[in-house]
């Protein structure tokens, strides 16, 4: 049976890129308790202050910014996952190398690809790398973990947060940061659909949201 493409689109608000899911109890705030942040140099987008910039760290054990290195100007693939799943987490990362093949050049330029752990008390850089190399990541697929805190709040702010790993969700988010726009689809649709739809946003030129 051929899978369903099953795509929502969602155009950027403060209310959430998944406006309207219902969500789990929101994770702790890794910003609560900091004390008053240093002014800004320059007054944040709409999407820099939704998701903020909690420090994750990548495969390769770069440290790297949510909003400022993985999300700001870029299209990008987004999934969640963790490092021993056996169920629905190799597909979907098969799709992911589809995806990467079919981008070329394009990918870590035009759009990236990011899979964030559910598991980062697990999923250390070095397992995430291991994982990485199974599906032949390249540079532009970035697999991130971090402090726990840290991960969750950037899953929270994906609409992708779960309180049991094993519950995480099958969707896909697909997001051009520079235009707002951003849909989901179903993670184990067919290769083909989910490269037409990546294509689709990459290629969107509407206004840039702020």
């Amino acid at each position: 049976m051929k899978k369903i493409l099953f795509v929502v689109s969602i155009f950027f608000s403060l209310v959430g890129v998944v406006a309207g899911q219902t969500k789990p109890p929101a994770p702790p705030d890794p910003h609560a308790n900091h004390g008053t942040p240093a002014p800004a140099a320059e007054e944040p987008t709409g999407a820099a202050k939704y998701f903020s910039d909690v420090e994750l760290i990548d495969q390769n054990g770069r440290k790297v910014r949510f909003y400022n290195d993985v999300l700001k100007g870029k299209t990008v693939v987004i999934n969640a996952l963790f490092t021993t799943c056996t169920n629905v987490c190799p597909p979907i990362s098969r799709n992911l190398e589809r995806i990467q093949e079919a981008l070329g050049d394009r990918l870590g330029k035009n759009v990236s690809l990011v899979s964030i752990t559910v598991d980062p008390v697990n999923d250390t850089p070095v397992k995430l790398k291991e994982y990485a190399q199974k599906f032949h990541a390249r540079a532009g697929w970035s697999f991130l973990t971090g402090k726990k805190e840290n991960v969750d709040w950037a899953l929270y702010k994906l609409g992708q947060y779960v309180e049991d790993k094993n519950e995480h969700q099958t969707i896909v988010i697909i997001g051009n940061e520079a235009t707002g726009l951003w849909k989901k689809a179903f993670g184990l649709a067919s290769a083909e659909d989910l490269v037409r739809l990546v294509e689709e946003v990459a290629n969107d030129k509407g206004v840039a949201a702020k």
